[in-house]
């Protein structure tokens, strides 16, 4: 759906590719989408699709984090450390304020601090919400971690759309310039955004109010790592002229599957309403 959208953008109504930010969740996906585009607008190699802002939110959140850095206090050559250069310097500031790191384990930390920077919240509002061992232990570590990046000239991958979004917030005129830039805004699985993604994203569209999201609130499964279905399920109401396609047909399951499935999910109070069909015929 994305990429048929994004190739009538270019191709019809010949759409600046620099105008449209298009946004998915892997790399795998990422190269996907590039290189169904490509071949829709007629090229045989998918990196000649002058899509410059097609890619991952992390991606994206990189590429305009490198053009802003000077409002970072960063140069643009800064550092990004993956989960295992984090679990080290934790490791290191675990030992130096004494604590057993086996008992409270790098990878839980880190997995602490990664919820706190995928809801928005900062090493002082997390302390005050920390309670358990893990949380206040980490509530101790998280100011140490954030400091020692900075000396490193380094961020994580959780600050880089963190940062995007506080940018965004405290620098009015960067945002005006990249809401003005991305006239046209597409999400792939939207019901797996968290709320710093999410955040990123209204800011962004504010503007133009020009989004279109694929998702499906049925298929939310990564609330463990911070995903939020509500997003999806919420936005007629943060957009209130949008238009809503309900893709109903399945082409995979027979309807005794789809039925039962539905079954299943007709459970839960919060949810979209739809109803799939198929014509496979089912086999006995």
């Amino acid at each position: 759906a994305l990429t048929h959208r994004i190739a009538y953008l270019v191709g019809e109504k010949k759409i600046p590719p620099h105008n449209i930010l298009a946004v998915t969740f892997t790399n795998k996906a990422a190269a996907e989408m590039r290189s169904r585009v490509a071949k829709l607008l007629g090229f045989t190699d998918p990196n000649a699709a002058p899509l410059t802002f097609l890619g991952t939110f992390h991606s994206i959140a990189n590429k305009i984090l490198r053009r802003e850095s000077d409002r970072l206090g960063l140069n643009s050559n800064f550092l990004i450390y993956d989960s295992s250069d984090s679990q080290a310097l934790i490791k290191k500031i675990l030992k130096s304020l004494h604590v057993d790191d086996k008992s409270i384990t790098p990878s839980g930390v880190a997995w602490a601090i990664s919820s706190a920077k995928n809801e928005l919240v900062g090493p002082e509002k997390y302390r005050s919400m920390a309670s358990s061992r893990v949380q206040l232990i980490a509530a101790d570590v998280y100011p140490i971690y954030q400091r020692e990046l900075r000396k490193a000239k380094a961020l994580d991958f959780d600050d880089l759309i963190m940062e995007l979004v506080n940018l965004f917030k405290s620098n009015p005129d960067a945002l005006d310039r990249y809401q003005t830039q991305f006239k046209y805004i597409l999400v792939d699985e939207y019901q797996d955004t968290n709320n710093a993604q999410y955040q990123m994203i209204k800011l962004l569209s504010a503007k133009s109010h020009n989004i279109c999201v694929v998702g499906d609130d049925w298929q939310s499964i990564y609330s463990w790592r911070g995903a939020n279905y509500q997003n999806i399920l919420n936005f007629e109401s943060d957009y209130s002229d949008a238009k809503v396609i309900k893709l109903e047909q399945n082409y995979r399951s027979t309807q005794h599957i789809l039925d039962a499935a539905h079954h299943v999910i007709s459970k839960n109070i919060s949810r979209s309403k739809k109803k799939l069909w198929t014509d496979r015929k089912s086999v006995v």
